[in-house]
């Protein structure tokens, strides 16, 4: 139950443009709480104090001295006070800390306005659905520009650093242009480790994918979701927006045509609850800021390495496919893109064939100009049918 205090707080936080998520946060309770504290006309009447002693009175000052050291979670001020012999319960404890935690140091979660054009924040988001009739876990990126919030989202099976590229390079494309910045989250498919020094050592795909658009990668500090918080509210907005409206998909692509339809006549034409303005709107001012394309599209396709067999096949996912006879023996290097297509280059980086990836029940894939050396050097020998029509007369 709210206090006078958790009551004045509330009021105050929500005067000031917090959300009700982080006043929720704050205060240690719900949203929905939260809601029925503003709609309440007056603060709650005050308590009579209480003639008979706590259970928690003889450790107020260890906790006091614990939150003056900007220890503030419940659990962990438990578990100490418990091991000194307390012996009541958390919801006592956390009455007490509640009002108390207006003294803790800010953690700078005002919100932070970017110029246009300046970043974009970057996240994924998982949900259950059905696709193709049965039951399929969306992983769905969603690629936000900070200053209009205009944002693209693509689903995917899964969020490996292929399909990481692949949503940025999309994102891309969709706006037209590329931000300055780009900030992701601690997933390994873009940041590998936050060193002691404070540097962040980047996935050396995400590298190649920086340099190639020209944008600078951030990332944000570890367990501080906050540095991208805009991003973080509309992976929350596409679950229960579009997959409140959209409960079944044909295939994953016909999913995605769904999302860029929601996209352009939702979430763009939406007005902004912060800015009090169209998101279409504010992001044409957003537009002329952002850097041009590269004329080259960023290759997000898996790359491994083959030795070719004697008889000029490759194995890949459980199928075979040829290659040029004269590459027998030789280590070529594949190139699988996202969407089932197959490259194959020699160790110069020459592109020698192409095919699309099929299961192994449709049969090896073969191109007949790949093998044509390898019925030359077989060395076959024609010869005429005379003698067998001769032997065959004096039979």
């Amino acid at each position: 139950m709210l206090n006078r205090e958790d009551w004045i707080m509330i009021h105050d936080m929500r005067e000031k443009g917090c959300y009700l998520l982080d006043i929720a946060t704050k205060v240690g309770c719900s949203e929905r709480t939260v809601r029925r504290a503003l709609k309440r006309g007056g603060p709650p009447p005050r308590r009579r104090p209480g003639v008979r002693p706590s259970k928690l009175d003889p450790f107020k000052p260890l906790i006091d001295r614990m939150l003056s050291e900007e220890v503030w979670n419940a659990e962990v001020i438990y578990a100490e006070i418990r091991a000194r012999g307390y012996r009541g319960g958390r919801s006592i404890l956390r009455d007490y800390i509640r009002p108390k935690r207006v003294l803790r140091k800010a953690k700078g979660t005002v919100r932070f306005e970017t110029p246009p054009g300046r970043q974009l924040q970057s996240d994924w988001g998982q949900i259950d659905t059905v696709v193709a009739g049965a039951p399929f876990r969306v992983h769905f990126a969603v690629n936000l520009l900070g200053y209009s919030r205009r944002f693209h989202v693509w689903a995917a099976p899964c969020e490996d650093a292929e399909h990481t590229s692949e949503s940025l390079v999309r994102a891309f494309e969709w706006f037209g242009g590329v931000p300055q910045e780009v900030w992701v989250d601690n997933q390994k498919a873009a940041v590998l480790s936050h060193e002691p020094d404070g540097t962040v050592r980047f996935n050396p795909g995400f590298v190649q994918l920086a340099e190639h658009y020209g944008f600078v990668p951030k990332a944000c500090r570890p367990h501080r979701p906050q540095t991208k918080g805009k991003d973080e509210r509309m992976v929350r907005y596409v679950k229960e927006n579009f997959f409140q409206r959209y409960r079944f998909f044909e295939s994953l692509a016909h999913l995605n045509q769904q999302l860029e339809q929601w996209l352009v006549e939702v979430a763009d034409e939406r007005v902004h609850g912060t800015l009090k303005v169209l998101v279409s709107e504010r992001f044409a001012g957003e537009r002329p800021e952002l850097r041009p394309l590269p004329l080259v599209r960023f290759d997000t396709s898996y790359r491994e390495s083959r030795r070719v067999a004697l008889d000029a096949f490759i194995n890949v996912a459980g199928n075979r496919y040829s290659v040029p006879a004269h590459l027998c023996g030789e280590r070529v290097t594949i190139h699988r893109s996202l969407d089932g297509g197959l490259k194959v280059f020699d160790v110069h980086g020459v592109l020698v064939a192409e095919h699309r990836l099929r299961p192994a029940a449709e049969g090896w894939q073969v191109v007949p100009d790949h093998h044509a050396r390898l019925w030359q050097d077989l060395g076959v020998q024609a010869r005429s049918l005379a003698a067998y029509e001769e032997a065959a007369t004096w039979s």
